[in-house]
């Protein structure tokens, strides 16, 4: 039996998994910590991935190895290799401002046709022009520019040039200075950070492989979170991931790519070689876990709490952005409970505007994507917050359609582990491994639940509507 391993280096940990390079079995995993925060030194992340590795019985064993990871991170290495400064992570919102400037400075129509994205502070390219306003110095001792799975893969592989740096086009797509049509576009970074001299990472193709382990095990090109949750899940054109992590993501394999000039749509590339439009929300599980510990209860009693509520909770509404937010585009805005009443002061009644709200933002995600021309034809609900049993019965009738639950799994993982295989057998496409045990879920329909949600969520500090003119919630959006 052959092996091979995938990583998933996440916001909140290192999960490793091994697993038999034919059928996809399960041989062993492991799992560590990383540390909160938005800012994190990459040696931490280093670390966990040892730990991730010893828990797993280690790797020597593995004949190939690939690292999937959270998208749009900033490490920034000197010409030594040695690390800048902490690495700015995806839900780091301090290069807001930097966002909305270059997108002024550009045009978000241009942007889109350029990256297949409207800036958000997510992305890489945002944080660099942030580093280049707050940070001069840092920027002067940067020679090389690379995302967290990029830095993770060049580590395993004990390389100490930064030239020989390599990324993936899922995780380059999310810089905002790499094309999936074009390649990198130096002009756009020469705009972010007035350098074009940078080292960026080779871009490999799918099941392409310049690095080996200190062992001698082939290491591929890794991937972006999203991008291996797809891989690992075996998802076609057709099919939607609705991912209740961290964040919340709504993603689809694509044959063709995206350029939604509006910013909500971000056009990335996939894992395989094809594309991956993404819808993402900053605020997805934590809020399940932040309005249970606001009631006083684990999360078992808030799902039953939720499930004990009528549907659309009478009219109370919660409007997540408790982070504020990424889509839509909104970093600074913050949560808001609307329609509070006599009748609706009540755990319950909270508990289930807690899941109609967060699902009514990816139900948002999903309609973005339609119009955007991507099919919709099944939609598969993964992440930690998908075990909630309130979340899994409310779905369908937020969603407005079946919703096929995957079994609980490290779907990151697996699509690094399932790319790993494909470098291994050398094929066209990946290997052919069984997918996840699902069980479909259905109930009717209920629109008047986006309605209700559509009437208020404008009305959320940080949004446009926010305080003018004295408008209430029956002055806007959907009655």
């Amino acid at each position: 039996m052959r092996l091979v391993a995938g990583v998933d280096s996440s916001t909140q940990s290192c999960k490793v998994v091994v697993r038999d390079a034919e059928s996809g079995r399960l041989v062993r995993s492991g799992k560590a910590s990383h540390p909160d925060g938005t800012e994190v030194h990459p040696d931490h992340w280093w670390a966990a991935l040892q730990e991730a590795i010893e828990d797993a019985g280690g790797l020597d064993d593995v004949e190939a190895v690939a690292v999937g990871g959270q998208q749009h991170g900033m490490v920034c290495l000197d010409e030594s290799g040695d690390v800048v400064r902490p690495a700015l992570l995806w839900n780091d919102t301090r290069s807001a401002q930097a966002a909305a400037d270059l997108n002024a400075e550009l045009g978000a129509a241009e942007w889109a046709q350029a990256v297949g994205s409207v800036l958000v502070a997510s992305f890489t390219i945002t944080k660099l022009r942030w580093l280049a306003e707050h940070e001069p110095e840092s920027v002067r001792r940067t020679a090389a520019v690379c995302l967290p799975h990029d830095w993770l893969t060049w580590k395993l592989s004990g390389a100490t040039s930064i030239e020989t740096l390599v990324t993936d086009r899922s995780d380059a797509s999310g810089t905002g200075y790499w094309s999936a049509t074009s390649g990198y576009r130096t002009d756009l970074l020469g705009r972010a950070v007035g350098r074009t001299d940078l080292v960026l990472p080779r871009v490999l193709g799918p099941a392409e492989s310049m690095l080996r382990t200190r062992w001698g095990a082939p290491l591929g090109a890794g991937c972006g979170d999203n991008a291996g949750a797809a891989l690992g899940l075996g998802a076609q054109p057709g099919d939607v991931i609705v991912s209740i992590g961290t964040s919340g993501v709504v993603s689809s394999v694509s044959a063709t790519p995206t350029f939604d000039a509006s910013g909500t749509v971000a056009g990335f590339a996939d894992a395989t070689g094809h594309f991956l439009p993404l819808v993402a929300t900053l605020n997805a599980a934590r809020v399940l876990s932040a309005t249970a510990s606001l009631l006083g209860v684990d999360l078992d009693r808030f799902s039953d709490l939720a499930l004990s509520a009528p549907s659309g909770a009478g009219g109370l509404v919660l409007v997540p952005y408790l982070e504020g937010e990424r889509t839509p585009d909104r970093p600074h805005a913050t949560g808001a409970v609307h329609g509070l009443t006599l009748a609706t002061a009540d755990p319950a009644y909270l508990a289930r505007a807690a899941v109609e709200g967060l699902l009514c933002g990816l139900a948002d995600g999903i309609d973005a994507m339609a119009g955007q021309g991507v099919g919709v034809e099944r939609v598969i609900l993964i992440g930690g917050g998908a075990k909630s049993e309130a979340v899994r019965r409310v779905a369908p009738a937020v969603l407005g359609t079946p919703v096929v639950v995957a079994e609980p799994g490290e779907y990151v993982a697996d699509g690094a582990a399932r790319q790993a295989a494909w470098i291994l057998d050398g094929d066209t496409s990946p290997p052919a491994w069984s997918g996840p045990t699902a069980v479909t879920h259905e109930s009717a329909a209920c629109p008047a639940i986006r309605a209700r949600y559509a009437q208020v969520r404008e009305l959320t500090e940080g949004s446009p509507n926010y305080g003018q003119n004295g408008q209430t919630a029956r002055e806007v959006g959907t009655p």
